[in-house]
C-alpha cells in the first residue's frame, strides 16, 4: 500500500548512496525501490537514478536527485529516540564517522547535509517530567553537550 504521506528529501545526485547508508544504519529501515529518469532533466540524464524509495525507522521517504538548487537545513531533522548510551553512540558515530559533523544538544549532520537528533529517551522523559526542577536540570545539562551523555542526564534528573 502506498503511504498517504511520504517525506521527500532532496539530494544533489547521491540519493541512492544516502538511502543505502540509512538502511544499514537505522533499525526498521530499508531501500524499497530505485527509479531511473525516463528522459534527460535539468540535473541529470536519461537512465540516471532520479528517485529512491526508502524507509528510516519505519518512516516512508523518497530521495530525489534534484541537483544543487536546494540544500538541507536545520529546519528539518529526523529525531531518533535511543534506549541507552550504546545505541546513542552507535548512531551518532555512524553519522559523524561517515563524513558528517557534530552539532549541539544531540544534533548532528550527515555527509549529505541532513540533520539528525540522536535523542536518548531518558532526556525526553526528563524534559517531560512534571517537576519543573527536574526538567530544568536535564535541560541545562543537555545545553552543555554535543552527543548526549545518558549518565550525565540521569545524574541531572537525580539532582
Amino acid at each position: 500500500m502506498t503511504p498517504k504521506n511520504t517525506i521527500c528529501l532532496w539530494y544533489n545526485h547521491d540519493a541512492e548512496e544516502a538511502a543505502n547508508f540509512y538502511a544499514k544504519t537505522f533499525p526498521d529501515s530499508a531501500v524499497k525501490a530505485v527509479h531511473r529518469a525516463p528522459a534527460d532533466y535539468p540535473s541529470g540524464k536519461e537512465g540516471d537514478v532520479l528517485t529512491v524509495e526508502f524507509t528510516v525507522c519505519g518512516i516512508p521517504c523518497i530521495g530525489l536527485n534534484g541537483g544543487e538548487a536546494f540544500t538541507h537545513s536545520e529546519a528539518f531533522s529526523f529525531q531518533i529516540a535511543t534506549d541507552d548510551q550504546q545505541e546513542t553512540d552507535r548512531l551518532w558515530n555512524a553519522i559523524v564517522g561517515h563524513g558528517g559533523r557534530e552539532s549541539a544538544c544531540g544534533w548532528c549532520k550527515d555527509k549529505w547535509g541532513l540533520n539528525w537528533q540522536i535523542t536518548p529517551r531518558v532526556l525526553t522523559d526528563a524534559m517531560a517530567n512534571p517537576d519543573p526542577a527536574v526538567a530544568k536540570r536535564a535541560f541545562e545539562a543537555m545545553m552543555t553537550m554535543q552527543k548526549i551523555d545518558v549518565a550525565r542526564i540521569e545524574a541531572a534528573v537525580r539532582g
